[in-house]
């Protein structure tokens, strides 16, 4: 089964990333962007059923795929 855990940073947290690419679409003409953030898709192939995958998933991004300090994830199955 294909899985997608997309990972963002949360409300309230700087993304210098995201604030560079702004500069940058500003600074090439691209006026109407009003906000950029930067974040990751991590694409899994893992078998099993889709119960247990959600939850080994949920348990890959607690521990390794995100930093739930700062970032939130959310997975398509």
């Amino acid at each position: 089964m294909k899985v997608e855990v997309i990972v963002g940073l949360k409300e309230g947290v700087l993304d210098p990333q995201g604030k560079a690419i702004h500069h940058a679409l500003e600074s090439l003409g691209y006026q109407g962007v009003e906000n950029v953030k930067v974040g990751k898709v991590i694409t899994l192939e893992i078998a099993g059923d889709k119960t247990n995958i959600q939850k080994e998933v949920e348990s890959m991004c607690e521990t390794l795929l995100a930093n739930t300090v700062i970032e939130n994830y959310t997975i398509k199955i």
